[in-house]
């Protein structure tokens, strides 16, 4: 017996045009959805490397959570390999950004504290939020007068919460501004690096450090699951807060611990990022090809020491259900593998295709997809 209700929903959303399905990749296409950025998750040389590792260690399973009988002197020499390369006191391994945080914004900020979120953060960020005792609000999109307005609202101990490259738009937090107003005001700010670990920085170490924004940062979410090609995540800062978190986080209390494949995978492709810089250059001059040939312009982005930093993440806005899967169609039928993202993974009247560019995916490749889109008119791009 199954509740009507649950039928009726799924229903609604199927007549909607905006019902999920599973559907595992077509063969042949060419790469233009996955947050595969590096190649990483698809890399022989990676996978040989974790398979040798592996296989030299007798103990392959998981025990139980860290607390109890799951901790590894393997497990905590990574995240002191981790928290070096990210510039931070310390670091603690969660076992995805989503447990990463929910486990940060459930515990840290407490009751008589006030969290500020950037309205366009993940659905992660905002349900740690909601398990929290905080009061929260949100600010609007990369607005910082929103925000200042919104902290004569605070109380207590005062979190700033954004992503540095925001999944959906493909548009960066101007990092530098929201540090230097949160260092003039005393408030923490938390940045989840999902879309730039591994991406941005000398040897990927993320966009803060690419900014040299570490000191004025209270926490990073550190994913490992985009550019870095594998799973897990960690929460990298001073070292009293990985202290809390592990008295205090439930995600990460109650959770059994990563089994040592997905540790050695991780500090394999950890050890990789510092000689990805011809990718991490490809993936900069694909996405300032895609915007040039879009709109005629490179979008601007960020200001490291290097130049402006172009994002890897595009997005074609139509928001009508039926004619965004008929185009999505049309550009897989092409060869290019390009998926639709719905409301309410973004908002309605928003729907987009999301177009993620890869360092081995070629300049052809890229002009071939906008020529396709740019058939199609109207067109909006953000």
């Amino acid at each position: 017996m199954v509740p009507e209700r649950l039928r009726r929903q799924l229903d609604a959303r199927d007549q909607q045009g905006i019902l999920r399905r599973l559907a595992c990749p077509a063969p042949g296409l060419v790469d233009f959805s996955s947050n595969d950025y590096l190649g990483l998750a698809t890399s022989s040389a990676l996978a040989q490397a974790i398979a040798e590792e592996v296989g030299g260690t007798p103990a392959h399973g998981a025990a139980g959570s860290r607390l109890l009988s799951g901790n590894t002197q393997y497990a905590e020499d990574l995240e002191a390999e981790i928290a070096a390369f990210h510039g931070a006191e310390a670091a603690l391994l969660f076992t995805s950004g989503y447990a990463a945080n929910c486990g940060f914004f459930s515990s840290v900020p407490q009751r008589g504290d006030t969290i500020f979120y950037d309205e366009a953060s993940h659905a992660s960020i905002k349900e740690g939020i909601w398990l929290s005792f905080a009061q929260s609000f949100a600010f609007r999109h990369n607005n910082l007068d929103d925000l200042f307005q919104k902290l004569k609202r605070a109380q207590g101990d005062v979190y700033v919460a954004v992503e540095s490259l925001y999944s959906m738009d493909g548009d960066f937090a101007p990092l530098t501004d929201l540090a230097a107003l949160c260092q003039e005001k005393g408030l923490y700010l938390v940045v989840d690096e999902a879309h730039s670990n591994g991406l941005f920085g000398e040897n990927g170490e993320g966009l803060v450090a690419a900014l040299e924004l570490e000191e004025q940062v209270f926490a990073r979410i550190m994913t490992f699951g985009k550019a870095v090609g594998v799973h897990g995540a960690a929460i990298v800062g001073p070292k009293v807060l990985q202290q809390f978190l592990l008295n205090f986080s439930r995600p990460f209390i109650y959770t059994t611990a990563l089994p040592l494949a997905s540790l050695v995978a991780i500090r394999q492709a950890y050890r990789r990022l510092p000689g990805l810089t011809d990718e991490r250059e490809q993936v900069q001059q694909l996405a300032h090809l895609y915007q040039t040939n879009i709109s005629g312009t490179s979008q601007l982005g960020p200001l490291s020491g290097k130049g402006l930093i172009n994002s890897p993440i595009q997005a074609w806005t139509l928001p009508d259900p039926v004619a965004l899967r008929a185009l999505s169609h049309q550009l897989q039928v092409a060869g290019f593998d390009v998926r639709p993202v719905f409301s309410p993974t973004v908002p309605a009247g928003k729907e987009r295709l999301r177009l993620v560019l890869h360092a081995f995916n070629t300049p052809l490749q890229v002009q071939e997809v906008c020529s396709l889109l740019l058939q199609h008119i109207p067109k909006d791009i953000s």
